[in-house]
């Protein structure tokens, strides 16, 4: 299976809680990567309502995603650690930013550049990747 062009990277903190009996360890952590949608889709605009600086501001919903997504229901702790994209995606995301920055809905706040858009939501967390 090939990867998305983006991913949005969240690591996850979960615990079971056995019907009956004892298990051991009953914490986990894992890395969940969801696709990032196609900026300009439905859905494009995630970081823009999930994060600011790097860090997830509307946990509720990221952790009933990350429940529905391992199938679990005790998620203790979801935190961002990246959009892991390819150049190609970035570009796009970038040039639909900047289509964005004039609306009069004001999308992303005071933000005047991409270059602001993409440090006050995403912080230093993208990682370019070749493939």
């Amino acid at each position: 299976m090939s990867r998305p062009p983006a991913e949005y990277v969240v690591r996850v903190t979960f615990r079971l809680e056995p019907t009956a009996g004892r298990i051991d360890p009953q914490r986990f952590e894992t890395v969940i990567a969801w696709p990032a949608p196609t900026p300009g889709e439905n859905g494009w605009l995630w970081f823009r309502n999930h994060l600011w600086r790097g860090e997830i501001t509307a946990t509720k919903p990221v952790r009933e995603r990350a429940a529905r997504t391992l199938g679990v229901a005790h998620i203790e702790q979801v935190s961002f650690s990246e959009l892991q994209t390819t150049e190609s995606y970035l570009d796009a995301l970038s040039e639909m930013i900047e289509s964005r920055l004039d609306d009069p809905d004001r999308p992303f706040k005071s933000a005047t550049s991409v270059e602001a858009v993409i440090r006050n939501y995403f912080g230093s967390s993208i990682r370019v990747r070749s493939k």
